[in-house]
């Protein structure tokens, strides 16, 4: 993306962008619908899917996840998935879908889980940040993704509200710091922690894994153990068949692979051009 260009339109709808915003606001309206005609079984529902630190590393482990979804303040849910339009719609052409999914879990699910610990080992008797808090909505993944986007485009120029322009580093510092001042003054402590941690999360995703996503991170890593492993025997074997033979009265030659390397071919010029054994 050209540096210093200003982006004031949204992007187009797509991909798995489209498909999180379809359950956020499809989730609200639900929920929204439930408290007003059943309040009592809408508090019960959203007492299982939002984010409890006690309940989340234990026995409801979806609440690291579905905690995103739950929400039932329509306008704080809209332009919560106005931002994710605008900013998720841009990572996921520059990344991919398959990306935007994992970047989506790791960060939301990831950004819990550190959440819930720092308020069970490090706030056990907090009243604002112990385990006794709960928290819910988009915004701690809307955060994640406008550092991300901060991260990869940090000259473009933004309209903050439509009315201010500024460029998306400055903007992504702006949000991380208004969540600080929520942590350090206002009551909605547990909710500012669990969106800086989410934040974290994604920005470590970011930095970490390529762009083909964690699986392909994963399959190298474990192609490159295992040709190890196996690089690591064949050196073994071969320093084993150097010994036997040596025993046998007979110098033998190894290449780098431990693979058995013949007299003639140890003394022949590499660079022969009538040499033909090489070939089947």
């Amino acid at each position: 993306m050209a540096e210093n260009a200003v982006l004031a339109a949204l992007p187009p709808f797509r991909g798995v962008t489209r498909k999180l915003i379809l359950v956020m606001a499809g989730a609200c309206i639900v929920g929204a619908l439930l408290m007003a005609v059943i309040p009592g079984l809408a508090m019960l529902l959203m007492d299982k899917v939002v984010l409890h630190p006690t309940g989340a590393i234990g026995k409801l482990p979806w609440q690291l996840l579905t905690y995103v979804f739950a929400s039932v303040q329509p306008f704080n849910t809209l332009f919560a998935c106005l931002s994710f339009w605008f900013f998720g719609s841009a990572l996921e052409d520059e990344r991919g879908s398959k990306w935007m999914g994992e970047f989506f879990c790791l960060s939301v699910a990831g950004g819990a889980i550190v959440a819930c610990l720092i308020s069970r080992i490090v706030f056990p008797t907090s009243f604002a940040l112990g385990p006794g808090n709960v928290a819910s909505g988009a915004w701690a993944f809307v955060l994640a993704t406008i550092v991300a986007y901060a991260r990869l485009n940090p000259e473009v120029v933004l309209n903050f509200n439509f009315i201010f322009r500024v460029k998306a580093k400055y903007m992504a510092v702006i949000y991380v710091a208004v969540y600080l001042a929520m942590i350090l003054t206002s009551g909605h402590q547990f909710d500012a922690m669990l969106t800086l941690c989410v934040a974290l999360v994604g920005y470590l995703f970011l930095t970490l894994v390529p762009r083909r996503g964690l699986r392909f991170l994963l399959l190298e890593r474990a192609y490159g153990l295992r040709n190890a492993y196996y690089r690591r025997k064949r050196q073994q074997a071969a320093k084993k068949f150097k010994v036997y033979m040596r025993k046998q009265g007979k110098e033998v030659s190894l290449d780098e692979q431990g693979q058995y390397l013949p007299l003639d071919q140890e003394k022949r010029d590499p660079r022969d051009s009538k040499d033909r054994s090489w070939m089947n």
